[in-house]
């Protein structure tokens, strides 16, 4: 019961601030000058009333505040932040030579797109970008590490199985892939702006 009279209490307060009852109001003072003046007669009660209604129907309707969504500045500095812990992670974790190099590189690669001088800007203004790097982040490697930890005591048991080191280059590899072909499309973004801008600056130029 208390919550139903809060939420009628809530409805009373959004109609008492909302735009229908200040144009409303606003026209009913109005009939009221008019009643004031002796323009109304004996029918004021009714002229205020229609005067209300008639501003209320008038008035724009309400407009729903835009969601507030995540800063991408913020959620750059977050993905720094779980960066650092892989790496923390990743220097606690025994890998094969040729899986250590790949993830050395693919280090390398997060890294420079990471880099606030090198592409911060770049992926603030691409939000697919960041989430993919986001997902390569706090779930790809991670998982392929994990499972290669994992994987790696069980073959111990089974002698024969297929190397899940081998798994874990692939997959490491397939990352690599991923992430370079990012930064590919993030330089070639960066390239068109700037196209783009010289053309803008040529025919600016050209209408002075």
């Amino acid at each position: 019961m208390a919550t139903n009279k809060a939420g009628v209490s809530n409805k009373v307060l959004r109609y008492l601030e909302s735009r229908k009852n200040i144009a409303g109001s606003a026209a009913g003072v109005a009939g009221l000058a008019l009643t004031f003046t002796g323009l109304a007669g004996a029918y004021w009660p009714v002229v205020v009333v229609g005067l209300y209604g008639a501003g209320a129907l008038i008035a724009p309707p309400e407009r729903p505040a835009a969601p507030d969504f995540a800063d991408p500045a913020r959620e750059l500095d977050a993905l720094r932040e779980d960066f650092t812990r892989l790496r923390d992670y990743l220097g606690e974790v025994e890998l094969p030579p040729a899986a250590s190099g790949r993830l050395t590189e693919l280090d390398g690669l997060l890294a420079a797109l990471l880099d606030p001088e090198l592409a911060g800007e770049a992926l603030m203004l691409d939000p697919e970008g960041t989430y993919a790097l986001s997902r390569i982040i706090r779930h790809d490697v991670p998982e392929a590490v994990d499972t290669y930890a994992r994987t790696r005591w069980w073959t111990r048991l089974a002698p024969g199985a297929d190397p899940p080191e081998r798994h874990l280059e692939r997959q490491l590899t397939l990352l690599f892939d991923e992430a370079n072909a990012m930064a590919s499309a993030l330089r070639e973004a960066e390239a068109r702006r700037q196209q783009t801008h010289t053309r803008y600056l040529e025919d600016r130029g050209r209408n002075n």
